[in-house]
């Protein structure tokens, strides 16, 4: 952590938010949208802690209009990828990648809650870590159209990117420090996005205890 300080310190404030952090956090957000292994809710958290610690105006707006933005660009992009491969043979790897990605238990209850709320669905499975993917596929097998998932999915990105940069600014305001605001950031989203596969675990074993 301390290498990490010394980074926070060492670079100037204006110079890394508007030559590099908005730039470099725009394009880990669609990537992290397209391709689900890059943490973006840790990357959205951090940014706001940087921003809170500076003094650039505006900066804390930048970073939440940056991040729904560049996730609500890498989900209409991923859907639009689906869609075209569920009517070419050159896109269907995306929608192969999709399924993989999601556990049919999963798939299953996505479908279910989908027919139940519509679109109010994509809202919720942004909140939830490792919610998005199976509801995206659901909305694809419902053959749900573009339009349709982008006046469902803009609220999302904007619900997702608020709840973010609101962990960035409680782990901020915690420490007079940037980069300790960072760790802390990055230690509340891994915790946020374990709990659910932790309690899926969990809840079978309890069950088996109480029979």
């Amino acid at each position: 952590m301390t290498l990490v300080g010394e980074l926070v310190r060492s670079v100037p404030p204006e110079s890394t938010q508007q030559v590099v952090g908005y730039p470099s956090l725009f394009l880990l957000v669609v990537l992290g949208s397209l391709v689900p292994v890059v943490p973006t809710g840790a990357l959205v958290s951090s940014a706001a802690v940087v921003a809170f610690h500076h003094t650039a105006p505006f900066a804390l707006l930048m970073v939440f209009a940056v991040a729904s933005c560049a996730a609500f660009l890498g989900d209409v992009g991923l859907y639009a990828l689906g869609r075209r491969g569920s009517h070419s043979p050159h896109g269907s790897r995306w929608l192969a990648r999709l399924r993989g990605r999601a556990a049919p238990e999963r798939l299953a209850r996505a479908q279910h809650r989908l027919r139940e709320h519509g679109v109010l669905v994509l809202v919720l499975s942004r909140l939830v870590p490792a919610g998005r993917i199976p509801v995206m596929l659901a909305c694809l097998l419902a053959a749900m159209p573009l339009r349709r998932f982008i006046r469902g999915d803009l609220p999302a990105c904007l619900a997702w990117a608020a709840t973010y940069q609101l962990i960035g600014l409680l782990s901020g305001s915690l420490f007079r420090s940037a980069w300790q605001g960072v760790a802390m950031a990055i230690a509340l989203t891994v915790v946020l996005g374990a709990t659910p596969a932790v309690w899926r675990r969990i809840r079978p074993l309890r069950g088996e205890g109480g029979s």
